[in-house]
């Protein structure tokens, strides 16, 4: 079983960057697949990015893709986020999600079996 728990938000203007770290505990974190899903008011859970169990492979939204990038340290346990260019309409709650299949991603929640609190990214125009 993995717990994950989400830091890093924060209140930024549109155009500076955030970094979202998620730490997670549990000694197969390293098989896990990681992705990021963000929430906004009155709207579903959408993704963001997710990262292979070996860091080898990532996969973007098309909204974040050139702004964004995942990454991930399996020696500490953690998986990030840094988010540069933040845009008002980035602002949402930021979850880390880990995926016991560790070769592949999911794009849906579905996919993924543990899930952090969250952390707030708030972004004004």
């Amino acid at each position: 079983q993995v717990q994950l728990v989400e830091s890093g938000g924060g209140l930024v203007q549109a155009g500076g960057s955030l970094r979202l770290s998620c730490a997670a505990s549990g000694r197969a974190f390293s098989f896990y697949a990681m992705g990021w899903f963000r929430q906004a008011p009155g709207k579903e859970r959408e993704f963001v990015a997710a990262i292979t169990w070996s860091g080898g492979s990532t996969y973007y939204a098309d909204s974040v893709k050139g702004r964004f990038t995942i990454s991930r340290d399996n020696a500490k346990n953690t998986v990030s986020l840094q988010m540069n260019s933040l845009k008002p309409e980035d602002m949402a709650v930021y979850y880390c999600a880990a995926r016991r299949y560790g070769g592949s991603w999911s794009l849906k929640p579905q996919g993924y079996d543990y899930w952090g609190q969250g952390t707030q990214v708030t972004v004004s125009s």
